[in-house]
């Protein structure tokens, strides 16, 4: 108990703080189990108390999940989105599933180490190397599985990412103390549980990949209370892009694509106030292709922030309390595809919600991929009622989402036919899928911020603003704040805070690290209903550049 940090963790366990749940994990060596720190059993005594950042660490420690509490259906640690280390950039490749698609070598790759050096490296961090950590990713993912649909046990296995059946038997053994077949039976009955549609196929043999056209799961992804699920909602709507995705009267949908091929996916805040959720029906073109997906879908709502943490830190400026107070639990926006993301935010520049949305839809339809299945924008055949939703006034809404936004090859390759505008932007539009489809630009989640920034401003037409935004949306990071834009500016003085961009960055000091949460306040108070961006600048005529006065 001399130590700070260990009773501070032991007073929130022994208070069952829920706020703590999945920012750290409790190990009782006397019962050999780990649970969530609000896990309603007796208070061990320190002495026979251990804290741990992950779950792999309280594998390696030879501890098992709690049966009662079950440690691992919690939202994850905040800390990999507010850290910006090795560590917090491997935790996040590793929920993505890049151990599964590439081996550690192929981790360490991407994030420009050994895989000596990087395994040291979450040994002392985080307690477990990656191999470990993707093991209890696996379980983890395979947990939610069988609790929650009725896919059969085969495939579990292969969607959690494991690579036999056998390897999954053990591994459900070793973490849960249970067979798989136990810990669905332990679950709720199956007649509550999500629909899923399986393959009509045969179960592969050990050792097999599943094949098939796909399947149709439902699961519940948790979030940390406070949660502002419908602005996130809304921030989503008045973007989506006609064919690709759209905003329907219970939530979201769209397509997407993912490692091992496409998704379709319908995204709707569920749940109670206290225990908010996200319901997430997707269709998998692969099963392998599950965990990655909940992973991305986590991170594009945002899934895993310390709202409540967030919330007292902003609220301490008078400036932004009354907002916080009418909006708790505000979210930033994340992405599930990268690539995707940019180009949005460069045919988005200085133009109306309206001017890009149609460019994105022309752009779509005119390069982007039919999903496998489905008749593309100009077939003919009956009418398809989903192709007819209307919201809750009565509104008519876009049609069903059948379209795979256009690849980086495709619009490299076409683009100048279809894209209009200023000629300038049209070649930063084509520089950048060029970059991309030769492999010279890269994004995913493994990079830094700052390394992310200096990539991007480094190609032509590429501004801080932009930079700044997809570094904010892809990586999630927490402490961005986009002075140079004019709408946030707005939102600013409409609040009594400096307008000018350098009187606000240093006024916006004061909300470090959630300087990112903080502009999403600002531009709610705008009313904007998403990012304006400054002005075009004679010396940078596509990016955004820094507003000179």
């Amino acid at each position: 108990m001399d130590d700070p940090v260990f009773a501070e963790r032991y007073r929130a366990m022994s208070s069952r703080d829920a706020r703590f749940d999945g920012q750290f994990i409790t190990g009782v060596h006397s019962t050999g189990i780990y649970c969530r720190p609000s896990c309603p059993a007796t208070t061990p005594k320190p002495a026979n108390v251990s804290f741990f950042l992950t779950a792999a660490a309280a594998h390696e420690a030879g501890l098992r999940a709690c049966k009662r509490c079950l440690p691992d259906a919690v939202p994850g640690s905040p800390a990999w989105n507010i850290r910006d280390d090795l560590a917090a950039r491997a935790m996040r490749l590793i929920g993505d599933g890049t151990v599964e698609r590439e081996g550690v070598p192929g981790l360490a790759s991407r994030l420009g180490y050994t895989p000596r050096h990087l395994t040291r490296v979450l040994v002392a961090e985080v307690g477990a190397g990656p191999l470990a950590l993707a093991r209890a990713h696996r379980a983890q993912t395979a947990r939610v599985l069988l609790t929650s649909t009725d896919l059969s046990i085969t495939d579990i296995a292969f969607a959690a990412g494991f690579g036999s059946v056998r390897q999954f038997n053990d591994t459900i053994a070793a973490v849960y103390e249970r067979t798989p077949s136990a810990l669905r039976a332990g679950a709720r009955p199956a007649a509550n549980r999500g629909p899923t549609h399986p393959r009509d196929t045969d179960a592969p043999e050990d050792g097999d990949t599943p094949g098939g056209t796909g399947s149709r799961i439902s699961l519940f992804l948790p979030a940390r209370a406070p949660f502002d699920g419908q602005g996130l909602l809304d921030f989503l709507g008045v973007r989506a892009i006609t064919g690709v995705e759209r905003r329907t009267p219970t939530g979201y949908e769209r397509t997407l694509r993912l490692p091992h091929g496409w998704a379709s996916l319908h995204l709707a805040p569920a749940g109670t106030t206290a225990a908010p959720t996200i319901a997430c029906t997707v269709s998998l073109a692969s099963l392998a292709d599950l965990a990655p997906l909940v992973s991305r879908v986590r991170r594009l709502f945002d899934l895993d922030a310390d709202a409540q943490a967030i919330d007292l830190a902003l609220a301490d400026d008078p400036a932004l309390a009354d907002s916080v107070r009418r909006v708790p639990g505000m979210r930033v926006p994340g992405s599930l595809d990268p690539e995707e993301t940019l180009f949005r935010a460069l045919l988005g520049q200085q133009v109306s919600v309206a001017s890009a949305r149609t460019a994105l839809g022309n752009l779509s339809a005119a390069l982007g991929e039919p999903l496998p299945g489905h008749p593309g924008p100009d077939s003919s055949g009956p009418p398809d009622p989903a192709e007819h939703a209307t919201d809750p006034a009565g509104i008519a809404l876009p049609g069903m989402p059948r379209l795979l936004f256009p690849t980086a090859e495709r619009i490299a390759e076409n683009g100048r036919d279809v894209l209009r505008g200023p000629v300038a932007r049209i070649n930063a539009i084509i520089g950048v899928a060029e970059a991309l489809a030769a492999g010279e630009l890269v994004l995913d989640v493994g990079e830094s911020s700052e390394e992310l920034q200096a990539r991007l401003t480094a190609l032509p037409g590429i501004g801080p603003w932009t930079a700044g935004y997809v570094a904010m949306r892809v990586l999630g990071s927490p402490d961005i704040l986009l002075t140079s834009d004019l709408a946030l500016r707005q939102g600013a003085d409409r609040l009594g805070l400096p307008a000018t961009a350098r009187d606000l960055a240093a006024h916006g000091n004061r909300w470090a690290p959630w300087r990112s949460y903080a502009g999403m306040h600002l531009w709610r108070a705008a009313g904007s209903p998403r990012p304006a961006g400054p002005p075009a600048s004679p010396r940078e005529p596509v990016g955004p550049v820094t507003l000179r006065r």
